[in-house]
């Protein structure tokens, strides 16, 4: 690491501190207290030239209660669950409802609204939050942390981690927007090709909630095992692209039973060269094609965002898993530690 730039600044809602890691190369990544948050990265195309590919805003105090969640960890819970309804050991809660008639990334008053506490580990920056029992409803005290460290071959690790002192459900990603051709480009990420290791994908309701399949992808919009361009597909007519207006899905990593890290996702800007590989050893990866950006905050190039200007990589647990047996549990107990990773590996071809 050559270089970490630390900087508070202050708002109505409480002081944001931001983390500049820059490496060797001159690429780098920018943090944020507000959400345990991405607000930047800068990596360099295939002729060396740097570019932030991460969608942001101008403003930081246009992060708090963003309608994207931009660069954030929401949480308890990432994604949905259908009527907020919650059953552990038999034991059922009420979570708030913020989405349609469903709960969302935790509810209103989620993580990725949060001023995370934060410290400097060596070279790795970490973010710690307390969320108490009956935080959003959820049960529990719950202690969440997460840790990001930036090399010198422009990889970027994330730690997610969690504990509890009574049975609880977590599901924590990150919810950063990518384009790789740049956040200022003209144009939007539909361009960009897409590849996902991934051969069953979430089949939905109407409001986004899985039925419980697992379908394949196979002879569907929903193929990604080879590269194709993001937009290729996205006007079909096909349940899971009408309901979204475009792909908001959740794909089954092709081999997350055994645990251990696997590429899930590759994301490429073809004239700039810039590959984003993401690797993880979560069981899913939702990805969305940043359908209703239009109208959030003024960007930090200072122009507005239209829909479909970038694409969000979530790896993550299932979304309502805790009302499908089916589905890898995301239940956490006193004597377990929640503990995820997720791999940004930037690269040029």
């Amino acid at each position: 690491m050559k270089s970490i730039r630390i900087d508070t600044h202050e708002t109505d809602r409480g002081e944001i501190t931001t983390y500049e890691l820059i490496n060797a190369s001159g690429a780098s990544v920018k943090l944020s207290s507000l959400g345990a948050g991405i607000l930047e990265i800068k990596v360099p195309d295939s002729a060396g030239n740097l570019a932030d590919v991460v969608l942001g805003y101008k403003e930081l105090k246009d992060y708090f209660y963003d309608g994207p969640c931009a660069g954030k960890v929401p949480g308890r819970y990432a994604n949905r669950i259908a009527k907020g309804h919650l059953d552990i050991d038999g034991k059922v809660y009420q979570l708030n409802i913020n989405n349609g008639p469903n709960h969302l990334h935790g509810g209103p008053e989620n993580f990725s609204n949060k001023i995370w506490d934060c410290e400097m580990d060596g070279d790795t920056v970490v973010f710690s939050l307390e969320s108490p029992d009956g935080d959003e409803n959820y049960p529990g005290n719950l202690t969440a942390r997460v840790a990001y460290t930036w090399s010198d071959d422009n990889v970027l690790k994330i730690v997610l981690g969690a504990v509890t002192d009574a049975p609880t459900v977590v599901n924590l990603t990150n919810h950063t927007y990518f384009n790789m051709a740049g956040e200022d480009k003209e144009g939007t990420a539909l361009d960009q090709v897409l590849q996902l290791n991934c051969s069953r994908y979430l089949p939905t309701d109407d409001t986004l909630i899985p039925t419980g399949e697992m379908a394949p992808v196979e002879g569907t919009p929903m193929d990604f095992t080879h590269p194709n361009l993001v937009g290729r597909d996205i006007k079909q007519d096909f349940p899971a692209l009408n309901y979204g207006k475009g792909y908001d899905n959740c794909w089954v990593i092709d081999g997350h039973e055994d645990g251990d890290l696997h590429l899930a996702a590759m994301l490429c800007d073809n004239p700039s060269g810039r590959v984003l590989e993401v690797s993880t050893d979560q069981p899913a990866v939702q990805v969305y094609t940043g359908n209703w950006l239009e109208g959030c905050p003024l960007s930090k190039s200072g122009k507005h965002y239209h829909d479909y200007d970038g694409v969000a990589i979530e790896c993550q647990g299932l979304p309502d898993a805790p009302n499908h047996d089916n589905f890898p549990s995301q239940v956490l107990r006193p004597d377990e530690e929640y503990r995820r990773v997720i791999i940004f590996d930037f690269k040029v071809k």
